[in-house]
């Protein structure tokens, strides 16, 4: 009998901090996400330690009593990784390290690792390894290891340095020769586009871990992976969807992330290219994440960073059979009404009434809703190529049913 293998997940503390910026709910909220992205890398979070910061500690990036409380907490409970929620610099990542002894990852690298056990296919390795090297090149001082290094004048000048050159250099032309492959793949994808014909193109974008794969099967009747954990889709899948008598592309893209490092918008430019060529937008959100409007923020800030902010975009609200919200009693009159004791018709009379038809309300999950969502679809595509191709013979039924 085969024994049944257990997962062995890696130690690890989470530290933010408050500031102007950052009150206590919104840190709680980023390590919330930090945890997620942890347990998706493989770790298990111990503790958390927020400190109250007006500016970051150049040196170590939180105060020093702090350092020693968490020092004791590592050495005490065997940890294996210090995770930031913000990006440090070198120098405070090497003088971390040097204080804990032990792995010190900040949100951006872990993302980075995250992505590096993601990726599938040859180009999602090339973009994710070029990201990898990007972020390591100003960290090499940390990391070198081959020689003791010669105490000196200013820069510490001796044989050591010299290695350390050799390796910014091995490091620079790795960067170039991944650029050049990365062009190379990127002009065979846009003779693929070209070569879709005239098809309309839709693309799904959004949060991580909103239900766009899941959306996408159940669409395109496809096997793509989904899975609840943050980054389950690397690789763009393109498909051809068919409603009614018409076909078009749908395309499954990355998930946005708040703070997403500018190493992966740049390195990730061509799965991009999907989104900037898209006709439509379906921008999936999941209404039961209790800050789905900050998610929503995040990613138009994103589509404004690829110049797609102004593409015809429908919001799709998913997971609305996972949405709940705090009761009022009729009685407690102490309790002020916010959005978390919203229900899912009273949000429809917020600003969700601004875009007004453009928002729709499905569970991809249980099927809810799907036959709205596929007439809705059908109608903008339609609306596209009959404006693209004005003297086509399409037939178009003004009902799906007819078909």
């Amino acid at each position: 009998m085969l024994e049944k293998k257990t997962i062995e997940y890696e130690k690890a503390v989470l530290i933010g901090v408050m500031n102007k910026d950052q009150n206590e709910e919104k840190v709680n909220e980023y390590l919330d996400e930090l945890e997620f992205l942890t347990y998706t890398a493989g770790g298990e979070v111990c503790k958390r330690f927020v400190q109250r910061i007006d500016l970051p500690n150049p040196k170590t990036y939180i105060g020093s009593g702090k350092m020693l409380e968490v020092e004791a907490y590592v050495k005490s409970n065997d940890i294996g990784s210090v995770i930031f929620d913000d990006e440090l610099t070198p120098g405070q990542q090497r003088n971390i390290e040097r204080q804990l002894k032990c792995k010190i990852l900040d949100r951006t690298s872990l993302i980075l690792d995250i992505f590096a056990q993601r990726a599938q296919t040859s180009y999602a390795r090339t973009q994710v390894e070029l990201a990898q090297y990007e972020y390591l090149l100003p960290r090499l001082t940390g990391l070198w290891t081959h020689l003791e290094r010669q105490k000196g004048g200013i820069g510490m000048r001796g044989p050591g340095e010299t290695e350390i050159e050799t390796d910014r250099r091995i490091v620079r032309d790795r960067i170039s020769l991944l650029k050049k492959k990365l062009l190379k793949v990127d002009k065979q994808m846009e003779t693929q586009r070209g070569n879709r014909g005239a098809l309309v193109r839709v693309a799904l974008v959004g949060y991580t871990n909103v239900g766009k794969s899941t959306l996408m099967n159940v669409i395109s009747k496809s096997d793509v992976f989904a899975e609840n954990k943050l980054f389950a889709t690397l690789d763009t899948t393109v498909r051809k969807v068919v409603i009614g008598n018409l076909p078009f592309l749908l395309s499954d893209t990355v998930g946005f992330i708040r703070k997403l490092p500018t190493q992966l918008v740049e390195s990730f430019k061509s799965t991009l290219d999907e989104v900037r060529e898209a006709d439509l937008l379906l921008h999936v959100v999941d209404i039961s994440h209790p800050n789905f409007e900050e998610h929503i923020d995040s990613v138009n800030q994103i589509l404004t960073e690829i110049k797609s902010s102004d593409k015809k975009t429908i919001m799709v609200f998913n997971k609305i059979d996972q949405y709940e919200h705090k009761t009022i009693d009729d009685d407690d009159l102490i309790t002020e009404k916010t959005n978390k004791h919203f229900t899912i018709e009273e949000w429809k009379n917020t600003w969700m009434r601004r875009v007004g038809d453009r928002a729709l309300f499905i569970s991809a999950l249980n099927k809810e809703n799907l036959e709205e969502f596929r007439k809705r679809v059908y109608d903008e595509v339609r609306d596209i190529h009959i404006t693209r191709f004005p003297y086509n013979n399409f037939l178009y039924p003004e009902h799906l049913d007819e078909y």
